[in-house]
């Protein structure tokens, strides 16, 4: 398996967000609810510049190239400094790639995009996540970012060969960054999700435009780089996708949406194979990040899961490598709710991981 911490089964972590202005409590929950896989938290409600499409492409605004106006960010791409801006983020990439500390530096988000982000670091140098194995971070993906983004004209910017290519150099060198300050700073071993949930906007008639190499190529490109720092690449879909798209791009660790779109997963299930082979890991969200969570148990909970793993060992999988190779998320962020739901997800995430640890031996 690949070197992820050895990750044991249902291990616990979150998908990244929570609905707290201030770090403070957010770490608290982590700490509380997911100790041995903590992550650092996202925390969309403290700035628009922690929202999830621009919080990692803060080179680009300050070279002029990506533009906050009073309906959202756009790129500028007729602008007078376009080009200038466009050579320097390309000055910068290159040096980045190459190993220069200096310009990697460029791509980390600032303390006002990520404030969750180094409040995480500093709480391990004062050793609030002892018992921690692996830490987690995130990235936002390719797909979400350049559909949501556009020019100036409203023309989705994944659309653009050049906007795209810009937006993947970007999330990669970032999630690069990352992926070595984390490692850094909490001496542990590293796993960096990429949110992508508009990977499921391929097949769609809203998006018949998306090529499918270019789809997997740019996720591979961002896999690539966080490989090549010394961190485990995963991607995390909340949304019912084309699996085979994420498993040919060379992800390590799969995060599904395993209440409310464990079909699709199921439709994929001869690419699985090959993939848990390999030390896959499967990370099964689930915890619902919606209301009916309240009506949810960790024996409710337990029981979806077993019944998921019958369903794809019915369709020729290993059960044995599906249940060593398997961790618990809620099924996405917790963002956008209110606190005290999501809360009470960490917890039953929690005590559903712990029944299911409690309860597990090998070949049952």
């Amino acid at each position: 398996m690949p070197s992820h911490g050895k990750l044991r089964p249902f291990t616990v972590t979150g998908i990244g967000s929570l609905p707290f202005s201030a770090p403070d409590a957010a770490l608290e929950l982590i700490a509380r609810c997911t100790p041995v896989v903590p992550h650092w938290p996202q925390l969309p409600r403290r700035s628009r510049q922690e929202f999830f499409t621009n919080q990692f492409l803060g080179l680009l605004v300050r070279l002029g190239l990506l533009r906050e106006a009073p309906e959202g960010w756009h790129f500028a791409p007729d602008s007078p400094g376009w080009v200038p801006g466009l050579t320097a983020f390309y000055e910068r990439y290159l040096a980045s790639a190459s190993g220069e500390e200096a310009a990697d530096r460029e791509f980390a988000p600032s303390p006002e995009a990520a404030g969750g982000l180094y409040a995480f670091a500093e709480a391990f140098a004062s050793g609030r996540f002892a018992a921690a194995e692996t830490v987690k971070g995130q990235v936002a993906g390719p797909l979400s970012v350049g559909l949501n983004l556009c020019d100036r004209e409203g023309k989705p910017a994944y659309y653009d060969p050049q906007l795209r290519e810009l937006v993947v150099n970007c999330l990669a060198r970032s999630a690069a960054w990352q992926a070595r300050m984390l490692a850094e700073r909490c001496r542990r071993p590293v796993v960096i999700f990429v949110d992508d949930p508009a990977v499921g906007a391929w097949g769609t008639s809203q998006h018949v435009g998306l090529d499918r190499e270019a789809m997997v190529a740019d996720l591979a490109e961002i896999a690539r780089a966080v490989r090549e720092a010394g961190a485990v690449p995963g991607i995390h879909c909340c949304a019912g996708v084309d699996w085979s798209i994420p498993l040919a791009a060379g992800f390590v660790v799969l995060s599904f949406d395993a209440y409310g779109f464990f079909s699709p997963l199921l439709a994929h299930s001869r690419e699985l194979a090959p993939f848990l082979a390999a030390g896959g890991v499967l990370a099964w969200g689930l915890v619902p990040t919606s209301p009916q969570a309240w009506e949810e148990t960790p024996s409710s909970l337990a029981r979806r899961w077993r019944e998921g793993v019958r369903m794809l060992e019915e369709r020729g999988l290993d059960g044995e490598l599906l249940r060593r190779q398997c961790i618990l998320t809620p099924s996405c962020g917790t963002g956008l709710l209110e606190p005290d739901l999501a809360v009470h997800i960490y917890e039953l995430t929690a005590a559903t991981g712990e029944l299911l640890r409690d309860s597990f031996s090998p070949g049952t």
